[in-house]
């Protein structure tokens, strides 16, 4: 026999949906007060991602705060799920897969934890957000530091992704990597190239992931550099051609000439 909800229930759903698409994507001091919470637990939850490693060996407190955790992230996956438009074009988006194997490792937690240093990625897919820069970026309109947040966040997730698998991978095989810290400091000092070398990676497996770490940390940290040592652009969309990107001072458009009229709001 067919199910139906009456329209009762479906006018009750449509109040619940519009109700979190204003919490989610409005601009009201309700919804905006709401968005920082979401991203007061998101840090918290980023938080436990980069200390489970050293949490783990706490026993049952280690898989109590990993369910916690779950249902925190699953809630607000079914929250945003609810408060976008279409479904089917939320779960095309890759964040959102993101988040789902990060959900998984979490409720898997004895099974998926060797690929639970991928759980850091959160970071950068929060930092690169239309959500974070929403809540937090509205008070700093400022393309320059947009990016070099982003710049800061990209280095700070490798660094933790790569430790957690050096963690995962090799911890045990060699007498210098014991614990967590010994794989965090190999990472630092491999990405910094350093390269002390009182910890090494064993075999040829342990000196490409050497490389690995070495080259993307330098690409990384010019980036950073670079990053902070350009000049400071604002986002002001060209009407001719959309150049996305002009000095503050600027009064013509650098790619097609267009007559610009950037609103200036110092007094």
């Amino acid at each position: 026999m067919a199910s139906h909800t009456s329209p009762k229930d479906d006018a009750r759903g449509w109040r619940i949906r519009a109700r979190l698409r204003a919490l989610y994507h409005g601009s009201s001091r309700q919804a905006v007060r709401f968005r920082y919470t979401v991203l007061i637990i998101d840090i918290v939850i980023i938080a436990f991602f980069i200390a489970a490693p050293v949490l783990k060996g706490e026993g049952w407190i280690f898989y109590a705060l990993d369910y916690v955790i779950a249902s925190l992230l699953a809630a607000d996956l079914i929250a945003r799920a609810m408060a976008w438009t279409d479904i089917r074009s939320w779960l095309k988006r890759p964040v959102v897969w993101v988040d789902l194997f990060i959900l998984a490792t979490l409720l898997f937690p004895a099974w998926l934890f060797n690929f639970g240093f991928l759980r850091v990625i959160r970071l950068w897919t929060l930092i690169n957000s239309d959500f974070f820069w929403r809540t937090v970026g509205r008070k700093y309109d400022d393309t320059h530091v947009e990016d070099v947040v982003k710049a800061l966040a990209a280095l700070v997730t490798f660094v933790f992704v790569a430790t957690g698998f050096v963690y995962t991978s090799f911890v045990g095989t060699h007498e210098g990597l014991t614990g967590y810290i010994d794989a965090l400091y190999f990472t630092v000092t491999s990405l910094t190239t350093t390269g002390y070398g009182d910890i090494l990676l064993p075999g040829a497996w342990g000196r490409i992931i050497s490389i690995v770490i070495m080259l993307t940390g330098v690409t990384l940290f010019v980036r950073l550099g670079q990053t902070l040592l350009r000049p400071p652009k604002i986002h002001f969309p060209c009407p001719s051609c959309g150049l996305q990107r002009h000095d503050p001072d600027a009064v013509h458009c650098k790619a097609c000439g267009e007559g610009l009229c950037i609103p200036n709001y110092e007094h």
